[in-house]
């Protein structure tokens, strides 16, 4: 039998998008980037977990949970 590895992903399901920053209040992701996530191959994946956290920087206060959010973005580049 074989099993595929689980998709990774930066996901809080917080799943709230600030309109002006076009990006999850959660994990920083735009509506396009979390629509697309599973057709994405694992390079792609890894380009946007890179750019998170500068999202998240940038979200500032709108940031639900930027601690949680980082430690699982680090998370998702180590598997």
């Amino acid at each position: 039998m074989t099993y595929s590895k689980p998709i990774k992903s930066p996901c809080l399901s917080i799943c709230a998008v600030d309109g002006r920053a076009n990006a999850c209040v959660g994990c920083g992701r735009t509506l396009k980037e979390i629509a697309g996530w599973s057709r994405m191959s694992d390079a792609e994946r890894d380009e946007v977990l890179h750019a998170l956290p500068e999202r998240i920087a940038a979200l500032g206060p709108k940031a639900t949970a930027p601690e949680e959010a980082l430690a699982k973005i680090a998370t998702a580049l180590e598997t």
